[in-house]
């Protein structure tokens, strides 16, 4: 898209060159503001990205700065998009996002959506673009720059336009302009108009994108801000399709005159993009030598550096010219000469892409399987349900998060009762298909939000309850001591009945894992004692007037 480009950012900012090491202290706004520029440009040098991108993610690493190191890493992760690299830029990427969502960091999120978008749009999968666009629009939020948060509206604008839907990136230009005018942005307005005006010259209609010009140039005026090549650009191509030729030729001279003045490191194919510009409108002018010398000069451009889409593109004008011209023999050896590079062009973009869906399904695929593993490691392998490394690892924080919201946790340990006979007197087979059996009723419990249940070893279960308060939990697990005591068990235990008995307790703000399991444990012991078959509640766990449930004897069936 013909957008508005950005200053060089952190031109007064020296890169640490590698090997310096990590300045100390670590300047925190310094690093927020640095990386704010970049994420906000579209026009910088590479090496010097690279560079600070290492400087930050290692002085945010030293000084424990989470959100910083993340912004670092993406920073490094578009540049390695850029220089062909996709394979490390989509771990990374994909890295990020997880940690964002788990911390539910927006400013990680958007970025990587975005940078993720641009990938895709590479790869031509506009889909996938438009996806991941919106979604970076979707987690957009107040800790976002406004200007950035415009120009994440600007770009699920250009995805629409690309994918077709014209109507929709007219309303979502307009919505970024407007929003730019409120903020005073006005690189940001200009940039929305610009847009939209080059998808209503590309949509056919030259009426619409002279009107949004118009609005441009009114703004441009209020702001004393000159019109830059890409703007220029668009007006000349916009004149063009008006029928206003020699309107559209002032302002392709301009559009490179402008381009020229200005430094835009990193867009170097972008001066010959105005000059293909300059020739289709003198070609539509008349001036078929003038034309003839601009496709020329793109030609010696595209050998120099190579630029294989312009070169392809400077044939067709070329073919277009000589037709003009009558010339239809040289007409017919560049069209000739364009389907070649086309054909060369395509089969070398497929390849490119399908390399790089390789890379991103090898990158997918790896981490599913280390999911697939890692899920398994948290699961016990008889019954399937989570074990005890999965509770150490998520109780702790659950208490920390409950303790924080105020929201009520109940944890109930469960010991089957008398197990030892069933293996003694039957099988192990046995006990491994009453554990299982057991394990599928655990399954049944509704344990609310971030709740679970596991197998901690043998024939011991915990049973984790959040969201309700511990009668409500009480009463979910009274009904699984009475399922599993009414449950069929003769086909597996013949006459031996299989019953649990429950130690209850809950959760209060300084509660940790060992102190509640253990007053759960405590009241395990007093349900075992009592008789088995029954529930026992800590006693810090209800109040008094429900102390009725504690050691409370088998309810009748």
């Amino acid at each position: 898209m013909n957008g508005v480009p950005q200053q060089h950012p952190a031109a007064d900012v020296a890169a640490p060159p590698p090997g310096d090491g990590v300045r100390a202290p670590f300047d925190r706004d310094e690093a927020n503001r640095i990386l704010d520029e970049y994420e906000d440009s579209s026009d910088f040098d590479l090496a010097e990205a690279e560079r600070l991108a290492a400087h930050y993610e290692a002085a945010a690493a030293a000084s424990g700065e989470t959100e910083l190191l993340w912004r670092a890493r993406l920073l490094r992760a578009d540049m390695l998009e850029c220089r062909g690299e996709p394979a490390e830029s989509v771990r990374i990427l994909s890295d990020a996002l997880d940690w964002a969502k788990v911390h539910d960091c927006r400013r990680v999120q958007v970025r990587a959506h975005h940078v993720l978008a641009r990938l895709y749009h590479l790869m031509g999968d506009l889909a996938a673009t438009l996806d991941h666009t919106l979604q970076c629009v979707s987690a957009l939020d107040d800790t976002i720059p406004i200007a950035n948060r415009i120009g994440c509206l600007i770009k699920l604008a250009d995805a629409f336009a690309m994918t077709g839907s014209v109507p929709a990136a007219r309303e979502r230009y307009d919505q970024a302009e407007r929003l730019a005018a409120e903020h005073g942005i006005v690189t940001r307005q200009m940039a929305a108009l610009n847009n939209w005006a080059y998808t209503e010259y590309e949509a056919g209609d030259g009426a619409g994108a002279r009107e949004v010009l118009a609005r441009l140039r009114q703004v441009a005026h209020a702001h004393g801000e000159p019109l830059n090549s890409n703007v220029l650009d668009t007006v000349a191509r916009v004149e063009m399709l008006c029928g206003d030729l020699p309107a559209a030729l002032r302002a392709a001279h301009d559009a490179i005159a402008v381009f020229r003045r200005e430094n835009r490191v990193r867009e170097v194919d972008a001066e010959t993009d105005l000059l293909l510009t300059l020739a289709l409108v003198q070609r539509r002018s008349g001036d078929l030598e003038a034309a003839l010398g601009t496709v020329t000069e793109v030609q010696r451009r595209c050998e120099r550096l190579p630029l294989v889409t312009n070169a392809a593109q400077a044939l067709s004008e070329l073919a277009e010219i000589h037709a003009a011209g009558g010339d239809f023999e040289r007409a017919y050896r560049a069209v000739r000469e364009f389907n070649a590079a086309q054909e060369q062009l395509s089969s070398a973009q497929h390849e490119i892409q399908a390399r790089n869906r390789r890379v991103m399904f090898e990158v997918a695929e790896a981490r599913r399987q280390a999911e697939w593993f890692r899920e398994q490691a948290h699961r016990d392998a008889l019954t399937g349900l989570h074990n005890r490394r999965y509770v150490d690892e998520h109780l702790p924080p659950l208490l920390r998060r409950a303790a924080a919201d105020g929201s009520r946790v109940t944890i109930a340990l469960l010991d089957l009762d008398h197990f030892k006979r069933v293996n003694d007197t039957l099988s192990h087979e046995a006990g491994d298909q009453v554990l299982t059996t057991v394990a599928g009723l655990l399954d049944t419990v509704e344990t609310g939000p971030d709740g679970f249940t596991a197998r901690l070893g043998g024939e011991e279960f915990l049973v984790v309850v959040r969201g309700t308060d511990a009668d409500g939990a009480l009463a979910r697990l009274e009904a699984l001591r009475r399922t599993i005591a009414a449950y069929p068990w003769q086909p597996i235990t013949g006459d031996l009945p299989v019953t649990t008995s429950i130690g209850v307790a809950a959760a209060t703000a300084d509660s940790t894992q060992s102190s509640l399991l253990g007053e759960a444990d405590a009241a395990l012991y007093t349900a075992k004692r009592a008789g088995r078959d029954r529930i026992s509640v800590a006693p810090a766990t209800i109040e008094p007037k429900r102390r009725r449930w504690r050691d409370a004897p088998r309810l009748a069936s």
